[in-house]
């Protein structure tokens, strides 16, 4: 069921209930894509919306926060440090980076944690592939698909399939969603044992694999000069540590408001656009068919790291 969020329609600020915890929202009005005529107030609706299915994925992960001051056409701003205003049950993923300095990155474990974060100006959510009681092990390899130029989404979702056939010829279940922008983000989930060196290694290896067999259509060339124009690039490097990504059902700061959504092998099959999950469209979706990324939170449906080679 989604989270309807009580917000009036013309208030500037509001104080709304999250359990036990009380809110106050700000700016409510302030436009975020004023060419949609979305406000802060509908990225707080859409994000409490669709909190039963992100917040699963998020839970006890360490987020990267970038506000939006002037909206989606604006420049992001790196959240360094969470503000020391920030509430007492906010939880905080500690980090040491050298001996005497430990960097605290903010978890996003509850409705109002999500919500007091999206009220900071953010608009998408970039979490971690590791989760904050071990963050050396990962418990999913990644690979970003991207189009060059001049290839087109439809070569993406071409070749999205063709991986996804050759991870089934190894028994491997693998899932996609959109990146809300021009590509295609394929994850496997994998026990968390490896550490994120080997996890790296390891997708790097499928990807040069993958892009020597079907060199007509895909390229793993990290140097950006040897990436043959019309191919689909299939990245490996987020898998590296400290990297982020954008979470599923995440917003996305582009003008048509899209959200990075899961879909299906079927519907990568049918012609889906990534123009056709936006901050409108994706709630009721959600309320249709549910969490297409649910297996990668089941135990079960996790692989030893090798099925992929």
């Amino acid at each position: 069921m989604a989270t309807a969020l009580n917000i009036p329609q013309d208030a500037e600020t509001c104080e709304v209930k999250c359990g036990q915890k009380t809110l106050t929202f700000t700016n409510l009005q302030k436009l975020f894509w004023p060419q949609l005529n979305k406000t802060k107030r509908d990225v707080l609706i859409y994000y409490a919306a669709v909190s039963d299915v992100l917040l699963p994925h998020l839970r006890d992960r360490g987020l990267t926060v970038k506000k939006y001051p002037d909206g989606a056409d604006g420049k992001a701003i790196l959240v360094k440090k969470i503000p020391a205003y920030h509430p007492q049950w906010l939880k905080f993923c500690p980090v040491v980076r050298s001996p005497g300095i430990i960097l605290e990155f903010p978890m996003v474990q509850d409705l109002a944690s999500l919500l007091w974060i999206v009220n900071l100006g953010c608009i998408d959510f970039c979490q971690w592939p590791v989760r904050c009681d071990d963050i050396h092990r990962p418990d999913y390899v990644y690979f970003n698909l991207d189009p060059i130029f001049p290839a087109e989404f439809s070569q993406v979702r071409e070749a999205a399939l063709l991986i996804n056939h050759i991870l089934q010829k190894k028994n491997v279940n693998a899932y996609a969603k959109t990146s809300g922008s021009r590509g295609i983000h394929i994850y496997v989930p994998i026990y968390r044992k490896p550490y994120q060196r080997e996890v790296w290694r390891t997708a790097k290896k499928v990807a040069d694999t993958m892009a020597k067999e079907h060199s007509a259509l895909l390229t793993s060339a990290h140097i950006i000069s040897k990436r043959l124009p019309g191919r689909v690039l299939i990245g490996y490097n987020q898998n590296a540590g400290g990297r982020t990504f954008s979470s599923p059902y995440s917003l996305r700061a582009n003008p048509q408001a899209t959200v990075s959504t899961p879909v299906s092998w079927e519907e990568l099959e049918t012609g889906v656009t990534a123009s056709e999950f936006t901050v409108d469209s994706v709630p009721p979706r959600v309320e249709r068919i549910g969490d297409l990324f649910r297996p990668l939170l089941r135990p079960g449906s996790r692989y030893p790291l090798e099925a992929l080679l």
